[in-house]
């Protein structure tokens, strides 16, 4: 009797010794943590997009900017605005602007229909603003030119370093990003030929209306 007493208490006892080992079981080292199931499944969100689809962006797609706020941006960055029998407002329902009789809301998709009417405006405003900049002595009422020197003629003279202020000083006022690194030597180079170009067709001019026109047809310029 003595002995099946003995038994059965070791019995009792072994398995509450493994039942404690089990409910003590845990991370096998110090400072490591038990894995969570993921509580996402496939279709409970949306994928991000491809961001070789969308120039290196996994955002949203790039939206253009809407003929108002064109409007201001030009007039902001280039100094005059884009007026005329043939300007913006003339122009405003072939840019995206809503009618509200056929189209009820504005579009701001970038399309070659927006870009071509931009081309033509970007010619008018900037050859219009280099022609009255070229004439101006003091560098503190011009625009596009003012880290120009107060008068200044051939621009093929300009230093490295003046070329570079000079595309600086507009990439922030277009873009609101200063052009850097290899892009800005580009620029510099692009900048150098086109003054080339104007002193060999005795218009001084047109070195501002060529970086003008660049960089307000320019994607950063119409997007964000």
């Amino acid at each position: 009797m003595r002995r099946l007493l003995l038994t059965a208490a070791l019995v009792v006892l072994s398995a509450g010794c493994s039942k404690s080992e089990e409910a003590k079981s845990g991370p096998s080292q110090d400072g490591t943590l038990e894995p969570v199931a993921n509580p996402h499944q496939p279709g409970d969100f949306e994928p991000l997009p491809d961001p070789e689809a969308q120039g290196g962006s996994v955002g949203r797609a790039p939206r253009r900017l809407t003929v108002a706020q064109l409007d201001a941006a030009i007039q902001e960055a280039v100094g005059r605005r884009w007026g005329g029998s043939d300007g913006i407002d003339a122009r405003a329902t072939s840019l995206g602007r809503a009618d509200f009789a056929l189209v009820a809301s504005e579009n701001t998709e970038p399309n070659l229909v927006f870009a071509k009417f931009l081309e033509d405006g970007a010619r008018v405003v900037c050859i219009g603003q280099a022609a009255d900049e070229v004439k101006l002595t003091d560098a503190s009422k011009r625009t596009l030119s003012r880290t120009l020197p107060g008068t200044w003629d051939d621009l093929r003279k300009l230093s490295s370093a003046q070329v570079n202020e000079f595309l600086v000083y507009n990439s922030l006022r277009f873009w609101g990003a200063p052009l850097e690194g290899e892009e800005l030597t580009k620029w510099a180079r692009f900048f150098t030929q086109a003054a080339a170009r104007a002193e060999t067709a005795k218009r001084r001019s047109d070195v501002l209306a060529v970086m003008c026109i660049a960089m307000l047809t320019d994607s950063r310029f119409i997007t964000y």
